[in-house]
């Protein structure tokens, strides 16, 4: 059966994904090559988009617009919410643990969602809360996760809160491992006898969207125990990881020999020509 054409909607989301996704901010041939788009087509379709305020032009470059940047992040975090809390629901049946939800913040990340069984009510749940990473393991995860140039502001609020970087016991030696092995584990940091282990999810290197961390009592977590909470976590921070990467863009059309669009304007707008 043969693949129904993209229509206008394909095409202009495509073209807001591969802006959103780029690593730099590319220029029309890119985005036209990369979505398998006419140039001439391409640029129509950014020309809306920017006029919506979906992508921004900013000299022969385009950017993410300000209609990307206005949504707010509790609507962004409810979507996650609602798509992880099946994941987090498995992963607490399969473990007898506490399971939360969290997202990074400029230095600190943040529990958005908890599913925590009765038998462990006694442990706060820190619904709403923002962590520091020198004391939970599921900030540590999503900085050791981190590029070391984004990690600058968590180790700096770390530093203000007393906590050394340096050294065997130090932060950056716990990043270090966390780094190496996938893996984030804080044995009774911020509250004894409560241990818990953690994975970030990223959909892209060195971006991490959030982290699923695992609560219970430190005795749960001894080293008989702990391979196979390390196995179910991972297997579902992968279940996460695929839900979060949504379905595979469209396929591209065949490309032909586009005419030239007219000449960019070197200043950044929101309006008019791109």
């Amino acid at each position: 059966m043969p693949e129904a054409p993209r229509t206008a909607v394909d095409k202009a989301l495509d073209l807001v994904e591969a802006v959103a996704r780029a690593s730099q901010p590319p220029r029309l041939t890119d985005l036209a090559e990369e979505v398998g788009l006419h140039r001439a087509t391409a640029y129509r379709v950014l020309v809306d988009l920017v006029r919506r305020g979906w992508v921004l032009r900013a000299g022969d470059r385009y950017l993410p617009g300000t209609a990307v940047l206005q949504l707010s992040s509790s609507a962004a975090r409810n979507s996650l919410g609602a798509l992880a809390r099946p994941v987090l629901t498995a992963l607490s049946e399969r473990t007898g643990m506490m399971v939360n939800l969290q997202v990074p913040e400029a230095d600190r990340s943040r529990v958005i969602d908890v599913v925590r069984p009765d038998r462990l009510a006694m442990i706060s749940s820190l619904t709403g809360e923002a962590l520091p990473v020198h004391r939970f393991a599921g900030p540590l995860a999503l900085v050791a996760s981190l590029p070391s140039a984004d990690r600058v502001p968590y180790l700096r609020a770390a530093e203000q809160g007393g906590y050394p970087l340096a050294g065997p016991d130090g932060l950056l030696a716990d990043i270090e491992r966390a780094e190496r092995t996938g893996f984030a584990v804080e044995y009774g940091r911020n509250e004894q006898p409560v241990a818990s282990l953690a994975r970030a999810v990223l959909t892209r290197p060195g971006v991490p969207v959030c982290a699923l961390t695992l609560v219970g009592l430190g005795a749960e977590f001894d080293e008989e125990r702990l391979p196979h909470l390390r196995a179910h976590l991972r297997n579902a921070t992968d279940e996460l990881t695929r839900i979060l990467s949504g379905p595979a863009p469209s396929s591209p059309s065949t490309v032909t020999s586009p005419s030239t669009p007219a000449s960019s304007s070197t200043s950044i707008s929101t309006e008019g020509p791109v």
